[in-house]
């Protein structure tokens, strides 16, 4: 396993960033901006983007800007991601590294981290990228995250590790995604 994102070995997951729970998310539109900086560089890079909904009859689908970025969206009923039957056969093969984003923190985020570390993971969980109705369970499920295994990052890391040098012919381009 590497420390640093490589861009052939990850898969960007966001999680249930959707049109009905991120207005209650505590700096949503920070969260939706981070999502879409990460999901652009991303499909820029040739990187699997796969957005989640929760219950979508409930949450409604994602928020359109994050939506038109996935190569996949699938629907879930449980928390875990992982837990909903065949996720886990989906993820593209080979590339272990997930990258993961959205909401909320202390629950499907938490949960879906948690599911794909038991599964033999790697993750990296985007901190400046998820969030929770209440900044206290966003900061406790970040802590716990990390004692279990996740590695936490935030957008500029993913982008940079994911480019590797200015020289990269996208360089340019990425680095203004976050300025």
């Amino acid at each position: 396993m590497t420390l640093l994102c490589k861009p052939d070995e990850c898969t960007l997951l966001i999680v249930d960033t959707q049109v009905r729970l991120m207005p209650a998310i505590h700096e949503g539109e920070a969260v939706v901006r981070r999502c879409v900086q990460l999901a652009t560089a991303a499909r820029e890079l040739g990187i699997h983007v796969i957005g989640t909904e929760e219950n979508p009859a409930g949450l409604g689908p994602l928020v359109p800007e994050i939506a038109s970025l996935c190569d996949t969206t699938l629907a879930k009923f449980h928390f875990s991601a992982p837990a909903e039957e065949g996720f886990l056969r989906r993820l593209p093969a080979g590339r272990d590294t997930l990258v993961v984003a959205g909401c909320e923190a202390h629950v499907c985020v938490l949960q879906t981290v948690i599911g794909l570390l038991e599964a033999g993971h790697a993750v990296k969980w985007v901190g400046d990228a998820v969030g929770s109705r209440h900044p206290h369970n966003r900061l406790a499920a970040t802590e716990r995250a990390r004692r279990h295994g996740a590695d936490v990052v935030t957008t500029e890391m993913v982008i940079f590790e994911w480019l590797g040098t200015s020289e990269h012919p996208k360089f340019r381009r990425l680095s203004q995604l976050v300025r």
